[in-house]
Parts: C-alpha cells; sequence; structure tokens
C-alpha cells in the first residue's frame, strides 16, 4: 500500500503491470434462481442464503461505490449477480447509476429467466447494452444445465420482449462444456445469425472452488471457432477497445458477428481493466481472487474512498490466467458472488 502508485498521462492511476481501471462489474445480489454447473452446481449449492438487507449494500451505497470509481477513469459499468433481474426494483438503481457523469456504457448481465417483464422498465430507466446468458436451444438440456430451474420458453420470451424494448443487439453468453453442450453450438449459431445479437463462446473457466473444473472439459476456442467456420466462413474483426475479452468474427456472408472468450487457452490478464464489486461491498480485483476488500467503511466519504481506491488498484498485480499452469493454491470467490 506504501509502494509508488503509477499514473498515466491523464493522471489515472495504473497498477503494478500498468492496467488503468476502466470497466466495473457490480454484483447487486448473490443469488440466482439457476443452478448452472460451471457456476453455482446444484449438488453444492441447492441453496445459498441471503446476505439479507444489512449485509447487502443499498442502492444509495452503490451509486456512493460507483462514482468512486467514475473518479479512477471507469467509464463501462456492468450489473450482474447471481441473477441481478431478483433484486427489487433494479430499475431504480439503473435510473440513478445512468444519470452519473463519466459513465459512457451501462450493460447487464442476466440468465433471463425474469426479463420478459423487466425489459422496458429496464430500458426506459437508461440501460442501454444487454448479456444474455444462453447455454443450449435443447428444451431438455436447458432445464438440466440450469439445476432442474430454467425454461428454456421464459428465456427466449425474455430475449423477445428486450427486442421489443429496443434492445436491438444483445449479447448472448454460450459457455461451453466438453460433452454436455458442446454438440449445440451449431443449432446456436444458426439460431443467431442474422439476428444483429451477437453470439459468444465461453470457455469453461475454473473460477471459484465448487464447479469441480478440469481442464478436459474445456473446448479451446480455436476448435469452435475452426468449425463453424468450416460451416460458416469468419473473417476476423478488430477489438473494439484495447482489453476486449472477446475475440471478434465476422461472418463473411454478412449475417453478423461471433465472438470467442478464451481465459483458459488464450490469457488476457494483459490489458485487464476491470474490477469487481460484490452484493455486500467488497473489492475484487480479480476474477480469481480468494479475497476482497471491504469499502463499506470509505462510502461516506468520497475523499477517502477516493484515495483508498487508488492505493488499492495502484497495489494491483493480479495476473491469475497467465500464471494458471503454476496457480497457487488455496479458494478462489465463486463467480455468482461477482458476477463472471
Amino acid at each position: 500500500m506504501n509502494a509508488v502508485i503509477q499514473h498515466d498521462e491523464a493522471g489515472l492511476v495504473l497498477d503494478r503491470l500498468g492496467r488503468p481501471l476502466r470497466d466495473l462489474r457490480v454484483s447487486v445480489i448473490e443469488t440466482c434462481n439457476f443452478r448452472c454447473p460451471y457456476c453455482m452446481p446444484e449438488e453444492t449449492h441447492p441453496d445459498v442464503p441471503l446476505l439479507g438487507s444489512d449485509r447487502r449494500l443499498d442502492f444509495a451505497q452503490i451509486e456512493a461505490a460507483v462514482r468512486g470509481f467514475v473518479a479512477l477513469g471507469v467509464s463501462k459499468l456492468r450489473l450482474t449477480g447471481g441473477e441481478p433481474l431478483l433484486r427489487r426494483d433494479l430499475p431504480q438503481l439503473v435510473r440513478r447509476l445512468a444519470a452519473i457523469e463519466g459513465i459512457e456504457d451501462l450493460a447487464l448481465t442476466t440468465n433471463g429467466s425474469l426479463l420478459a417483464r423487466q425489459a422496458q422498465a429496464l430500458r426506459d430507466a437508461g440501460l442501454r447494452r444487454l448479456t444474455v446468458s444462453l447455454d443450449t436451444l435443447d428444451p431438455q438440456r436447458f432445464r438440466a444445465m440450469t439445476g432442474g430451474r430454467g425454461d428454456l420458453d421464459e428465456v427466449l420470451a425474455g430475449i423477445a420482449a428486450a427486442e421489443r424494448a429496443g434492445f436491438t443487439a444483445l449479447k448472448i453468453n454460450c459457455v461451453v462444456l466438453r460433452g454436455v453442450n458442446d454438440g449445440d453450438v451449431f443449432d446456436l449459431a444458426a439460431h443467431f445469425r442474422g439476428s444483429r445479437h451477437v453470439l459468444r463462446f465461453i470457455e469453461y473457466m475454473d473460477v471459484g472452488t465448487c464447479n469441480g473444473w478440469r481442464r478436459e472439459g474445456v473446448v479451446p476456442s480455436a476448435q469452435l471457432r475452426d468449425a463453424l467456420a468450416a460451416r460458416w466462413p469468419l473473417r476476423a474483426l478488430d477489438a473494439n477497445y484495447r482489453g476486449e475479452v472477446a475475440r471478434r468474427y465476422a461472418y463473411v456472408d454478412g449475417q453478423g458477428e461471433i465472438g470467442f472468450i478464451s481465459s483458459v487457452s488464450a490469457p488476457f490478464c494483459g490489458d485487464c481493466h476491470r474490477a469487481r464489486l460484490s452484493a455486500d461491498g467488497k473489492l475484487y480485483t480479480c476474477l480469481f481472487a480468494g479475497s476482497g476488500h471491504d469499502l463499506k467503511p470509505w462510502l461516506g466519504d468520497a475523499s477517502a474512498l477516493n484515495q483508498h481506491l487508488r492505493a488499492l488498484w495502484g497495489a494491483r498485480s493480479d495476473r491469475y490466467s497467465e500464471l494458471r499452469g503454476a496457480a497457487r493454491g488455496g479458494r478462489h470467490i465463486e463467480m455468482y458472488v461477482i458476477g463472471g
């Protein structure tokens, strides 16, 4: 904490590896109505106790935290969970955050099951981008992959409601597990080709300690890309911005875009500029962190919060994915706590 803090030419704080802070993910709730095997498996997490309102950040505290991060250079904000649409009155929070000067991109990631009834309210409140998790279009496999809790038709209805509300270009995220849903990638690609939505295939990651991760379960992105390109030729696209995690490709026939997120086979730690805030107010500087930093004591004092965040980010040196082969032992924070 006492080390000299690096800054870029604009005076914004850099971590020890010279990475700025640009992107903040805020978990608004710690539980989910699904039990997906790569995040919160049913066998290890049949029920997740709620923190309760006394431990979860309220909307004023979330706003104060976000303002503190914006002062350090954050311009991209994403709301996550658990399942964020379980958080009561979420559009009210979206409206507060959308009004913060400096937020250029306000997005939300959801499993889509509750989206049909909330899409219009979220759009009206100022949300501009949505990501929906969808791992298969097979109804039975979908139900199995959500721990017996998900209904595919509800998710598809949520996507349709989002389209009607004005979300014309969704991100659709699919986590691919070998021997589970890797045979479904062609159906997903065919379904979303030409829709303006961007389907992204994500390698199965060793986030947390409860998902039974094995490298053998990973389908490398390059393998998926080559298989898809053999059916629908692809051409590489430039990144939208430095640090974008997805490798982007366009269909040569003009039917849209597809992406691949390759944390295991092609780590991207070197350009990682993300921080994550849990529902109980802890800052995590890496998706694979073992512990977080409690920000609640600083949320009532903007100046103190600013200095504290500068010190925490300035001390950051995380690059877990690049070191995975020689990874340290111990527990990692579970994905559902910090939203992936």
